[in-house]
């Protein structure tokens, strides 16, 4: 029987960084939505977290040589490409290969299947680049158990609460719950934005769904698509933050995701994925293009031009 999440008291929710919730959360099975009364987000995911840590147990379970952490991995990780081809198809053909940059990859997220695709797609193509994915806190929670071992596939996971996911908790605005959700999610952002940093300059792979959730069109809405609404600034913002640092020369790609025929918002094993690369945006051409003050917060039409690089690439049934 699987032990009972442990709960943070509130004043554990003040006072505690986020590096110490993120260290409490892998170590010591306490649960931060528990915590914030969203047990039935973290509950939703619970049959799914089993079966991807499974998954990544088996792969070291059977292979080695165990006595030889480096040896042991790299046996790990070729065998993640051939049972994940198997099992969760797809084909990158056209991806760039041998990229020196640091290179931060943004995807369309219509369903959970598309993770597994990413992951062999990476592994295959950038070996033993260092890679990152952002991971909503349901999945974080799930996956946590883990951490050492997905980080030893090559894929190191930090948490985040999406605006999907921060709604969905319904806190009240004014509270001291409220309060302690909205800092440490702030928290999660900075350490997510300082680890991509690190990682980039080392010329590793970042992920990142600009959505920032599943959903079935690249931009949310056709009034998105018109410029009639505003679109979530997450590549823009990301850029701004790298490049304050001029020793980064990181390139962003756009991969357009096509999900089969019939899928649905899970995992959708066995259906055949197509990954299809966008025209790459170099770090010469985005800050030409798009920073044109000294003092830049976001990055002008960048968010947009970026999902447009998607979506012409995709069916226009895709696009919103």
């Amino acid at each position: 029987m699987p032990m009972k999440k442990k709960i943070f008291t509130k004043t554990e929710l003040q006072k505690l960084s986020a590096e110490e919730i993120i260290d409490k959360i892998q170590h010591e099975n306490y649960s931060l939505l528990d915590s914030l009364g969203a047990e039935d987000l973290r509950k939703e995911m619970v049959k799914v977290g089993k079966a991807c840590n499974a998954v990544v147990n088996y792969f070291f379970r059977t292979t080695g040589p165990k006595n030889n952490p480096t040896k042991h991995n790299k046996a790990a990780q070729e065998k993640l490409v051939r049972v994940l081809s198997k099992i969760a198809p797809g084909s990158y053909d056209k991806m760039p290969k041998n990229v020196e940059n640091g290179l931060v990859i943004g995807f369309n997220h219509p369903s959970l299947g598309e993770i597994g695709r990413i992951m062999t797609m990476k592994t295959d193509l950038m070996g033993d680049k260092i890679t990152c994915f952002p991971v909503n806190l349901p999945w974080y929670e799930a996956l946590a158990p883990n951490y050492e071992r997905i980080k030893r596939l090559g894929f190191i996971i930090t948490p985040t609460i999406t605006p999907s996911t921060w709604k969905k908790m319904n806190l009240k605005e004014g509270t001291p719950l409220y309060d302690a959700g909205n800092r440490i999610k702030r928290e999660f952002r900075d350490i997510y934005t300082n680890l991509s940093h690190d990682i980039l300059k080392e010329g590793g792979v970042i992920f990142v769904a600009p959505s920032a959730t599943r959903q079935a069109t690249v931009f949310k809405n056709k009034d998105v698509y018109d410029k009639k609404e505003d679109i979530i600034p997450t590549m823009s913002m990301l850029a701004v933050k790298l490049y304050q640092d001029k020793d980064i020369d990181c390139d962003f790609l756009p991969i357009a995701i096509k999900p089969p025929k019939n899928y649905g918002r899970g995992l959708n094993i066995k259906k055949h994925y197509d990954l299809i690369p966008g025209e790459i945006m170099t770090a010469d051409y985005i800050k030409k293009t798009y920073f044109r003050t000294k003092d830049t917060k976001r990055l002008d039409g960048f968010d947009w031009d970026f999902h447009k690089r998607i979506a012409d690439k995709l069916p226009k049934e895709f696009w919103y």
